[in-house]
């Protein structure tokens, strides 16, 4: 099988069904920045030295963001060949959120993003994160979505960005407070 199939050569790329549609359709867009949002997580993973219970965390996110892709690639109304992202899937992002918040030191302003190679790419993938839930509202004022999608974008950012700080702590090095400007 050939990995080039010309069919996207006048701009135009096959949904799920075949259905084509423009390569900058918000749709499009929004499941190209979670596939973004995807390879940044892998940099992370590629880290030798990245804490085992991390690792099993941003796993899970990549496949669950590949399934989220899914939905986001089949046209409304269409049936969707696997299971779809759900509340419980909201409920394990803040139950792993209050976990590694309980051990962190409480933010008194606010941080930059960096310290250890690995918090600084997973800042990295938040602000990607963000980027995708902008698409994703701009997406769903066009053709709605499922709340539980929107809910689960914007817990990610909060996600990946407690998972930032986290990888900090474990390393011992402090987050970067921002010093205002006087």
């Amino acid at each position: 099988m050939k990995i080039y199939t010309k069919g996207g050569d006048a701009g135009l790329t096959g949904l799920v069904g075949g259905m084509r549609v423009p390569k900058d359709d918000h749709r499009i867009q929004t499941y190209g920045t979670l596939d973004e949002l995807n390879a940044v997580v892998g940099i992370v993973l590629s880290d030798e030295e990245l804490p085992s219970e991390i690792r099993v965390c941003l796993f899970r996110l990549q496949n669950e963001l590949f399934q989220l892709g899914a939905e986001l690639a089949t046209p409304s109304g269409s049936a969707l060949a696997l299971s779809c992202i759900q509340s419980f899937h909201v409920d394990a992002i803040e139950k792993e959120i209050d976990a590694m918040q309980l051990e962190l030191p409480p933010l008194k302003t606010f941080i930059l993003p960096g310290g250890t190679h690995g918090s600084a790419w997973v800042h990295f993938a938040r602000t990607v994160s963000r980027r995708a839930e902008r698409e994703l509202v701009a997406f769903n004022r066009v053709d709605p979505v499922r709340p539980v999608i929107l809910q689960y974008l914007n817990r990610m950012s909060d996600y990946l960005f407690v998972i930032a700080r986290y990888l900090n702590h474990l390393s011992q090095v402090s987050d970067i407070p921002w010093i205002a400007p006087k």
